[in-house]
C-alpha cells in the first residue's frame, strides 16, 4: 500500500495527545482500524455532494459516520451516505480514495471508545451524470443535502480537517468548463 500523505496535525475534537495525518491510499494503512466511513460523491459537472447535520457545532459535512457491528468500511460507506442524503449507490460503485490517521500518542485512557490508532475511510464515487437533487430520509441527524461546487465545499466546510482530500479529488477528477467532463475519480 502507497499512502501520500496531505497534511499532518492534530484535531480539534480530540483532547488526547495525538497525531493525525490526511492521506491518500488505496488501502487502510497496516496497523490502523477503521471505526468511521465518509463518501465524497462527485457528479459530472464537479460538485460533491454534502449534508447538513443537526447536530450543535457541526453543520455542512462529508455523509458518513460510524461502523456498524460487522460491517465493512466500503458497506458503512453506502449506509451512511443512504441514511444521510437519501442517494444509493452499490458498494461496486465505491472505492478507498484516502482518509484520516489517527495515532494517540499515550495509551489510551480506561473507557476511550476508539482505537490507539484510527483511520476514518474515505471513499468516492462519480456520477456519470448531474447529480439530482436528493434529501435525507426523515428522523435522521441529518436534514439537508446538497451538491456544492469545490468553491461551496470549501466555503460551507470551513476548517474541516478532509478538506485536503477533497482537494486532493477535485484536482485528480477536475472541474469540468461548460460542457466538458470531468475524468474518472483516482485509482491510487
Amino acid at each position: 500500500m502507497t499512502a501520500r500523505v496531505l497534511v499532518a496535525g492534530t484535531v480539534p475534537w480530540l483532547a488526547l495527545p495525538h497525531r493525525m495525518e490526511v492521506v491518500v491510499c488505496d488501502a487502510v494503512p497496516d496497523g490502523f482500524a477503521v471505526t468511521t466511513a465518509f463518501t465524497l460523491v462527485v457528479d459530472a459537472v464537479g460538485r460533491t455532494l454534502v449534508t447538513r447535520v443537526a447536530v450543535p457545532g457541526r453543520v455542512w459535512e462529508v455523509p458518513g459516520g460510524h461502523l456498524e457491528p460487522g460491517e465493512s468500511p466500503c458497506e458503512g460507506a453506502a449506509r451512511e451516505l443512504a441514511e444521510e442524503t437519501g442517494l444509493e449507490l452499490p458498494l461496486d460503485a465505491l472505492r478507498l480514495f484516502g482518509g484520516q490517521t489517527i495515532e494517540l500518542l499515550d495509551a489510551p485512557p480506561p473507557g476511550h471508545r476508539y482505537p490507539a490508532r484510527d483511520f476514518l475511510a474515505f471513499h468516492t464515487a462519480r456520477l456519470d451524470g448531474v447529480g439530482s437533487p436528493t434529501a435525507p430520509p426523515s428522523g435522521t441527524e441529518a436534514v439537508e443535502a446538497a451538491w456544492l461546487s469545490p468553491d461551496e465545499v470549501a466555503a460551507r466546510c470551513a476548517g474541516a480537517a478532509w478538506l485536503p482530500l477533497h482537494a486532493a479529488l477535485v484536482a485528480h477528477v477536475g472541474v469540468p468548463s461548460a460542457g466538458e467532463s470531468p475524468s474518472e475519480p483516482p485509482q491510487v
